[in-house]
């Protein structure tokens, strides 16, 4: 059969066979041609040459398409690629000229590295290069040979050896049975199985144990817990303990008398793991340095119980004259009978040792420590402790001989001459302590001992702790002024009463006062130190004793006849109050404040008209505007309105710009209804007191009252005008929008003063309340930033705290204010409402007790209540409980508000 036609024509252009019945073609790169531009024929004659490198002798090579001279491209073979048609220019050759100098240059520092790299090679060949003749001579080994080869590592005792060669190699089944066959199939015995099991751990165990005079040291108990308690320990380990291992072996080889290094080496391997081996270093290490007493006891800490009595009894043997070895002895004892006879032996050689003496000291009864400190002072007549313990143990006479004995051979020993004064005291001889003490100092003095100030305070306080008030007192008089210059006792003295004070020693700072009081008798201040230590910390007697002699040195110091007769008005004797008083005034007879203490101690006791005639006569004299202003306060308690104005307004003519009197005035007005002259009077006030922040205040209240908020507003902006930086006018213009719910104005006017007043806490704890929840921590924060530790800001903190159930935080952060502010009543209101419901019985207690000491006049609350005319005979505790009611009652007032 012909073949068509078509096979032996050319395709079509673009033909791809068997397209058309849905066969996808390829294409190959002989399809395609080769990858580089044929060179153009036309430009090939012309003058310059195309193709890199190429000239006129090469024009068959062109016209083949092929250069047998164009260099190798590792990605594109022999093509060039993009360039293959560029033009060979001068730039070209100058390029190629460059860097062919380039590599002529650095041809022999390429030369250098190779021949380099070559004598590296033969001077330190590889491993396959030394070894491959002999791998060549390997195909000549026989499967013996190969077996007999032995494994890398290890140990090659027969030992390791027997139980390297330990393997097993399954069998077949029948070998448990011998008349199976291979062709039979085994039914499995699962208790066989177990026993067979049993059977080998037990073969284990006793190949693992050590057999001797037949008993095994294996604990089959405590076998499985040694092997949890086995410590893994990582080749990095390893590998520096066996550094170590090295170095430590050639320390101990080189210099074998150097105690240390048998000492780190035997810890090294205690480290290790290595106990045995441990001992035997340091018993090697005892045999080198037998001098060494730090070998000795460190080979008792690595032997037993037994064995250390053995190994120290050699020790002392070699070095008997250690005292860390005999104490060691001692201390392997039980018994302590042992361990007397044990330090008595090393007594015998070591007879001047005050450790061993105390030691064997402490293990004696009271008459044998007698005797052994009688002993002991003889052998270590320098050791003053010794002589003071042998002295605690005997009678007034004896002791007083053992003293004398001291001083003699230490003359220079300040103790000896503290312990004879403390001896004087317990044995009721007060007179002779000063006189003890005062002669020991001018012997040491004469001895050229030097009096160190400090040293002898610190004794003064040890006496005081050990209950010798009077050698204290002694050592501050004899000791107080050295080393003082004469300008500075009384700064000095004063800062060392302060610090004793701090630490608890009291009878040494009271002690400090009374040598200064005898220097400076008439300083005031002094006096009041003295005195505010004695009320702290003394009885009531020792303060009265103390004023009395203070008013009689310094007649003319008030505030000292004030507190004499403050005491006793608390101790209930008013009539030697009244009698203190009349002797002040009588020393000073135009004080202001003696008369107001006269008039306070009448009032207070319920005695209104002993009180009104003190004023009366007080006004008569002269009186101060203070005098005036209690005149009216009397006659408003005794309810006489018209007296009261009376008073008032003579008073406003005599001291019109005492702003008290005006506000006094104008509240009476506001109590009888008198509004409008209530408003009169207020002005008036400002007209004389532009600058009094309590008058703006109450006009703008009165003005709230009776025309409304617009009026009030006016008048705090005029306030504000006048005093910018007040925070208390601020506050009530807040306030003011706020109680009217003009939330949005109160913020900006809060926004405003805080611009005004950055540092305020008052404006700042108002502000924490007005912000939601959320973001009164954020205020908090801001606050304390610009306010510190103002009390304010910290009972804003504590009551965030306090509404966070953080009750210790909270209680932190309120003591912190009624510390800092003790003053202000609202702190102690607020701490002692915490306290009654998140306290116990004692913390209430403490507040209470604590509020009733400090007396607290102040507070926007606690003024309220303590100044109203039904709570003037009130005390502080009942002041307290209405303060803390009424901030309930605010409180509660405001949650329904926001509800």
């Amino acid at each position: 059969m012909q073949p068509p036609e078509f096979l032996n024509s050319k395709p079509p252009p673009n033909y791809v066979a068997g397209l058309g019945r849905g066969a996808t073609g390829f294409t190959t790169r002989s399809d395609i041609g080769p990858a580089r531009a044929n060179p153009d024929r036309s430009a090939a004659a012309g003058p310059i040459v195309r193709g890199r490198g190429k000239c006129d002798d090469d024009q068959e090579d062109e016209e083949k398409g092929y250069n047998a001279n164009q260099k190798f491209d590792e990605f594109e073979g022999n093509d060039a690629g993009l360039f293959a048609s560029a033009e060979y220019d001068i730039d070209d050759v100058e390029a190629d000229t460059v860097w062919e100098a380039v590599d002529q240059r650095n041809l022999p520092r390429k030369n250098r590295k190779v021949a380099t790299r070559k004598k590296e090679i033969i001077a330190k060949p590889m491993i396959t290069e030394l070894f491959s003749d002999l791998k060549k001579k390997l195909c000549t080994l026989s499967t013996k040979d190969w077996d007999s080869i032995p494994e890398v590592g290890g140990d090659y005792s027969v030992r390791n050896k027997r139980k390297r060669f330990e393997s097993f190699v399954p069998q077949h089944v029948s070998a448990l049975d011998p008349k199976m066959t291979w062709g039979q199939t085994l039914v499995p015995d699962l208790t066989s199985v177990g026993e067979g099991r049993g059977t080998v751990l037990s073969l284990k165990l006793d190949r693992l144990s050590d057999s001797v005079s037949g008993l095994t040291v294996v604990d089959p108990k405590g076998y499985l817990t040694d092997l949890k308690s086995m410590k893994i320990t990582s080749d990095a380990e390893v590998s520096d303990i066996n550094k170590a291992r090295l170095l430590l072996k050639s320390v101990t080889q080189t210099n074998p008398k150097h105690p240390h290094g048998w000492i780190a080496a035997a810890r090294l391997e205690e480290v290790a793991g290595k106990g045995q081996v441990a001992q035997q270093l340091i018993k090697k290490g005892c045999e080198e340095c037998p001098k060494s007493e730090d070998v000795w006891l460190e080979a008792c800490h690595f032997a037993s119980h037994v064995d250390a009595k053995a190994v120290i009894a050699r020790g002392v043997k070699a070095i008997p004259n250690s005292v860390k070895l005999w104490m060691q002895a001692a201390k392997l004892e039980q018994d302590d009978g042992n361990k007397s006879r044990v330090l008595r032996k090393g007594l015998e050689h070591i007879p001047d040792s005050v450790r061993l003496w105390k030691a064997v000291v402490e293990l004696g009864s009271e008459e044998e420590a007698n005797f052994l400190l009688q002993r002991a002072v003889e052998c270590c007549p320098l050791h003053v402790e010794l002589w003071l313990a042998f002295a605690r143990l005997g009678t007034y006479e004896s002791t007083k001989k053992v003293l004398n004995k001291a001083r003699e051979k230490l003359p220079k020993e300040p103790a000896i001459w503290i312990t004879a004064a403390k001896l004087e005291e317990a044995n009721g001889n007060t007179k002779m302590v000063g006189k003890v003490l005062e002669r020991g100092i001018r012997a040491l003095q004469r001895d050229g001992v030097e009096i160190d100030r400090e040293m002898w305070m610190k004794e003064a306080e040890a006496s005081e702790r050990a209950g010798s008030v009077a050698t204290c007192q002694a050592i501050i008089h004899n000791t107080i002024e050295v080393g003082v210059e004469e300008e500075d006792r009384k700064r000095t003295w004063v800062a060392d009463a302060e610090e004793c004070k701090k630490r608890g020693s009291i009878e040494t700072a009271r002690a400090i006062y009374a040598h200064a009081l005898t220097v400076f008798l008439t300083k005031k201040s002094i006096w009041l130190k003295a005195a505010q230590l004695e009320k702290s910390h003394g009885t009531r007697e020792s303060l009265e004793t103390l004023l009395c002699k203070a008013v009689t040195y310094i007649p003319h110091a008030e505030v000292l006849w004030l507190m004499g007769a403050k005491e006793k008005w608390l101790a209930g004797d008013v009539p030697s109050a009244r009698a203190i008083l009349r002797e002040a005034y009588a020393a000073i007879p135009n004080s202001e404040e003696i008369w107001l203490a006269a008039f306070k101690l009448e009032f207070e006791n319920h005695e209104p008209e002993r009180a009104r005639m003190l004023l009366a006569k007080a006004r008569e004299r002269g009186g101060t505007e203070r005098i005036w202003m209690k005149s009216a306060i009397v006659e408003r308690e005794l309810g006489n309105t018209s007296e009261e104005r009376k008073l008032l307004d003579e008073g406003l003519k005599l001291f019109p710009s005492f702003f008290k009197l005006w506000l006094m005035l104008g509240q009476l007005e506001e109590r009888l209804g008198n509004l409008v002259k209530a408003k009169e009077i207020f002005k008036l006030g400002l007209k004389h007191c532009s600058s009094c922040t309590p008058l703006s205040l109450s006009l703008a209240h009165l003005e709230e009252k009776v025309n409304g908020l617009s009026k009030a507003r006016a008048v705090l902006t005029m306030a504000r005008k006048k005093n910018p930086h007040t925070p208390e006018l601020w506050l009530a213009a807040v306030r003011a929008e706020a109680r009217h719910g003009y939330k949005k104005e109160a913020d900006i006017l809060m926004a405003t003063a805080l611009q005004e007043c950055p540092t305020s806490g008052i404006l700042w704890a108002v502000s924490i309340d007005m912000v939601p929840r959320p973001q009164q921590k954020t205020n908090s924060r801001d606050a304390y930033k610009r306010c510190g530790d103002d009390p304010h800001v910290l009972s804003a903190v504590g009551k965030i705290f306090w509404h966070d159930r953080k009750v210790d935080k909270a209680r932190s952060w309120f003591n912190r204010a009624v510390t800092l502010s003790p003053d202000i009543g609202d702190f102690w209101a607020l701490y002692y409402k915490f306290e009654l419901q998140h306290g116990n019985e004692d913390t209430k207690k403490d507040v209470l007790n604590r509020c009733v000491a400090a007396e607290p006049k102040h507070g926007e609350k606690w003024q309220a209540i303590y100044k109203a005319v039904e709570n003037s005979h009130q005390p502080t505790d009942v002041i307290l409980m209405k303060v803390v009611v009424a901030i309930g009652r605010e409180e509660h007032s405001a949650e329904n508000g926001k509800n």
